[in-house]
């Protein structure tokens, strides 16, 4: 068994829960490979009880066989995680060593026993759908996909833009706002959600279009198919607006002529036998909670 361990930081009070799973990764004889940053930042820290391979990038994914790809941080690792990942279907665990996270489920006082239950097969695997963005102008190199969203936003502290928005072709409407989001039931509980956007379950086959501060208070966030082509013209005061994809983001113009679309892959996401979304999203919400009562 073969993974790939994937961090973008090693804090210190997180040590000694990235020293555990390193532990037992040696005591179930599971080899691994750490991303070299990260590995670089471990080297003084950490007890290495086996030597470790050193992994680069998405070419590595496809030349050597991995079982799982583990994530130590949060969500946000996740999604950068997803721009080496891309295609290869190597399944993702992600290992929250912060607060609960909507796609980081793992708990790190369960390490070692998220370790022996993948051994065991005792787990199950998410499919979660991203989106593809399309550009008259390239952007974002080779990962122009994302796993939460899509947004056109103004910059800093200019006026606010106008994104005139198109379902397959079809004339929706012109938002005039801050800016516009186009995010996938897995990022419906991201930046979406904030800006008053519903909460869609992961498998549920949309595309949920919410404004950022409309000026008009009639336009509402929607939801659509994810078989929907999103195509946008954008124009303002401003000459450059901000494209984002998750956390990355390049400035566009006027002249860039901009969809979004379904991806053509997923993202396999490992579950413990105990946690879904359901439970994920009652504890990183506290439905149910009356706080009255404590």
């Amino acid at each position: 068994m073969q993974v790939v361990v994937f961090s973008k930081l090693a804090k210190e009070e997180d040590l000694p829960h990235i020293q555990e799973l390193f532990d037992v990764l040696h005591d179930e004889n599971i080899t691994s490979y750490v991303h070299a940053p990260f590995l670089h930042q471990l080297r003084d820290n950490i007890q290495l009880r086996r030597d470790v391979g050193v992994f680069e990038g998405y070419l590595d994914l496809t030349v050597k066989k991995f079982d799982f790809f583990i994530t130590l941080g949060g969500d946000g690792t996740i999604l950068e995680a997803f721009t080496y990942v891309r295609n290869s279907e190597v399944p993702v665990v992600g290992i929250n060593l912060g607060r609960l996270g909507f796609l980081a489920s793992i708990e790190k006082k369960r390490i070692r026993e998220a370790i022996i239950l993948l051994k065991r097969g005792m787990y199950t695997v998410e499919e979660r759908g991203s989106i593809y963005l399309e550009s008259n102008f390239p952007l974002f190199d080779e990962t122009p996909f994302a796993l939460n969203d899509c947004t056109l936003l103004k910059r800093d502290t200019s006026s606010m833009i106008t994104v005139h928005t198109y379902i397959n072709g079809a004339y929706l409407n012109s938002y005039w706002a801050d800016g516009i989001i186009v995010a996938t039931p897995t990022g419906s509980t991201g930046y979406s959600l904030s800006c008053g956007g519903p909460v869609i379950f992961p498998d549920s086959g949309n595309f949920v279009i919410t404004p950022v501060a409309p000026h008009n208070l009639n336009v509402r966030p929607i939801v659509i198919s994810d078989d929907s082509i999103v195509s946008f013209e954008i124009e303002g005061r401003a000459e450059n607006f901000l494209c984002t994809l998750d956390s990355r983001f390049e400035m566009v113009t006027a002249a860039h002529q901009l969809a979004v679309r379904k991806n053509d892959f997923k993202l396999k996401l490992v579950q413990l036998y105990d946690i879904g979304f359901l439970e994920t999203i009652r504890n990183k919400l506290a439905w149910g909670v009356d706080t009255r009562n404590y």
